[in-house]
């Protein structure tokens, strides 16, 4: 049976489509006194075009933290903080930030009208009833979080995303001018995130020729900015829909060893998705060999600083920790190495690759 496949239904793309935003909110808008919630990433708050943004006077601005990766717990706080602002749903939810803040708004959205923790629903189609009405505006390009199925958390056994037809935003809006200023290693290791993205699809056992066509030209821009030589204005444009490409070239095939390995890190270390990303997918030739090169090429020409081990001085618990939370993660495995993938993949060669980190 083939993947009935649902994707972000609305989108807006080009330099000051911020600007839109009102437009947008105003076919949303009720006359019940519901707000309009906006989750931002606090790195931005003293940035400029955040006092043009259109809110009003009942509505509700959360300037969240991404300097970790995002928590169930942290959702549920999050979550609690919008019921005690009204007694009425929000007409709309907006996450602007990087991939953690908008993972943390279609998690909330979600959380709004299902019952329980956000830990309850990490997993595959747990999710019961829609969420709000919500919004993403990535001011990174790389996660595909703006138009993934899933919200990927961290939970108190496991780092797994929400994956469901509700998790999608109902709208994105994509602004380069809001990725412009970028830290330059974030940007790298954020970019990267795409590039991966398409190496685990295009060398997966689940791939087809509709995940491919989004795989092949996310990489093919990824190249374009990062072994050739485009002004930073052109270059941010098009990280920007490598990024939205590679998410749906995920969306309908899956991830791989990067992904589960960095799950594994990411538990344990509360390494940032996108570094931990990097980390990994250098130890990993042997499965992409290609990729691997490639990339070692774009860390060398742009003089980007790998952390070197980082698993070093893990004890033998950590270890075992790490090598449970990728294991568990059987599609992202299964997509990379066959339904035999546990013959292949045992705890001691999980094990092995987590000490080359």
């Amino acid at each position: 049976m083939y993947k009935n496949l649902r994707v972000v239904p609305q989108l807006i793309f080009g330099r000051g489509a911020l600007a839109q935003l009102g437009d947008v909110l105003s076919k949303r808008r009720t006359d019940s006194g519901s707000p309009v919630v906006f989750l931002i990433d606090d790195v931005h708050e003293t940035k400029p075009w955040v006092r043009t943004l259109p809110v009003r006077a009942n509505d509700l601005i959360i300037f969240v933290s991404a300097e970790h990766e995002p928590k169930t717990r942290y959702v549920d706080e999050l979550t609690a903080r919008v019921r005690d602002f009204s007694n009425r749903l929000p007409d709309a939810l907006i996450g602007i930030g990087g991939g953690t803040t908008m993972d943390l708004a279609k998690a909330v959205s979600l959380m709004l009208t299902n019952p329980g923790s956000a830990a309850d629903y990490q997993g595959w189609d747990l999710v019961k009833y829609p969420g709000i009405y919500k919004i993403g505006i990535p001011t990174l390009a790389g996660t595909g979080a703006e138009v993934s199925r899933t919200t990927v958390l961290t939970g108190p056994v496991r780092k797994l995303g929400i994956n469901s037809d509700y998790t999608p935003f109902d709208q994105i809006l994509m602004d380069a001018d809001l990725v412009a200023d970028a830290p330059r290693d974030q940007r790298f290791y954020t970019a990267m995130d795409s590039y991966i993205h398409a190496a685990e699809s295009l060398r997966g056992t689940f791939i087809n020729e509709f995940a491919r066509g989004f795989a092949e030209k996310s990489q093919d821009l990824c190249r374009e900015v990062f072994l050739g030589q485009l002004p930073d204005r052109v270059a941010d444009e098009k990280l920007m829909v490598a990024s939205y490409l590679g998410g749906l070239s995920i969306a309908y095939s899956q991830v791989g060893v990067c992904h589960a390995l960095s799950y594994g890190l990411s538990f344990v270390l509360g390494t940032r998705h996108g570094v931990g990303n990097c980390v990994v997918f250098d130890q990993i030739e042997e499965f992409y060999p290609d990729d691997v090169r490639e990339f070692r090429q774009m860390v060398a020409r742009h003089n980007i600083p790998l952390p070197r081990d980082l698993c070093a001085q893990l004890t033998d618990a950590q270890l075992d920790e790490m090598v449970r939370v990728a294991l568990s993660l059987g599609p992202l495995w299964e997509n990379a190495l066959g339904p035999d993938w546990q013959q292949q993949m045992t705890p001691a060669r999980c094990r092995e690759l987590y000490r080359r980190m």
